[in-house]
């Protein structure tokens, strides 16, 4: 009997100066050149907050306070079932290198659909046009 189990990729939306971080995926990767909210998988025992700190922390060296859950989207890896779960990211520190990634880039919602994203991403971007997204920071 197959995995019904559904695999989470937590992936982060953060929000400076009213305009969003996305990341060039990196010459080791298989969607090498596409644009990302940054995130990863989660490991065993870990909340999706705590898979986001580490995350963020390995791919970029900075330390984040994750805020709310915005939005899921639902693909097939591998032959797994896969919910990519967002979250609002409004507080950082430190500088951003860049370990995993080509670039990044902070862009307004409206210029998100012009970059090339891997599919689970584009919900992510309607979400965020959709619900003209602000932070606490915002208000």
């Amino acid at each position: 009997m197959q995995n019904l189990a559904t695999k989470k990729v937590i992936a982060s939306v953060i929000k400076k100066d009213g305009k969003f971080l996305i990341a060039q995926r990196g010459k080791k990767d298989a969607l090498y050149g596409l644009w990302e909210f940054p995130g990863g998988k989660m490991e065993e025992g870990e909340s999706e907050k705590e898979c986001l700190k580490r995350e963020l922390f390995e791919e970029f060296g900075i330390e984040v306070v994750v805020d709310n859950y915005l939005c899921s989207s639902f693909f097939e890896h591998k032959g797994n079932l896969t919910e990519m779960r967002a979250y609002s990211i409004s507080e950082f520190k430190g500088e951003f290198n860049l370990f995993e990634h080509q670039q990044i880039k902070w862009v307004s919602a409206e210029e998100l659909r012009s970059f090339a994203m891997p599919e689970p991403d584009a919900p992510i971007v309607e979400y965020l046009l959709l619900n003209k997204y602000r932070t606490s920071a915002d208000a």
